[in-house]
């Protein structure tokens, strides 16, 4: 597991598209595309400059497969979704510890293992901030 701090941001455009990724596994760009357009209206060029930039900051993978190519989550929803929760907690509310349990105890957004593999990667964070 990458540590939180190794892990970039992402925009949330970036994110839409690790979404389907995380959903559906690998994907050709223009299955990607298909997904998400009628809720972004982004041109199919935007989506491949998008991917491409998850590609090269390491979070989707990129294979070949009969001269297709295939995309994958190269992180986990988990690993995906604590840098914004980090973030939001310090620079919005205010907070040096994000609340995980009352933003995702009762939600079905992330399984238990996931809240868990969380919880992990923003106490390694906090470890690594104070030694």
């Amino acid at each position: 597991m990458r540590h939180l701090l190794t892990l970039p941001r992402l925009s949330h455009a970036e994110l839409d598209i690790l979404k389907v990724l995380w959903r559906e596994g690998g994907l050709s760009a223009r299955e990607i595309h298909d997904r998400i357009r009628g809720r972004t209206g982004w041109a199919y060029s935007t989506t491949r400059t998008l991917i491409e930039r998850l590609v090269r900051k390491g979070v989707i993978t990129k294979s070949v497969f009969h001269g297709l190519h295939l995309y994958a989550p190269g992180i986990s929803r988990a690993q995906g979704l604590a840098r914004f929760v980090k973030d939001f907690s310090e620079q919005v509310l205010d907070l040096s510890k994000p609340p995980l349990r009352s933003l995702f105890m009762e939600s079905d957004a992330l399984s238990a293992a996931e809240i868990l593999e969380l919880g992990q990667l923003l106490a390694g964070a906090k470890k690594m901030r104070e030694s």
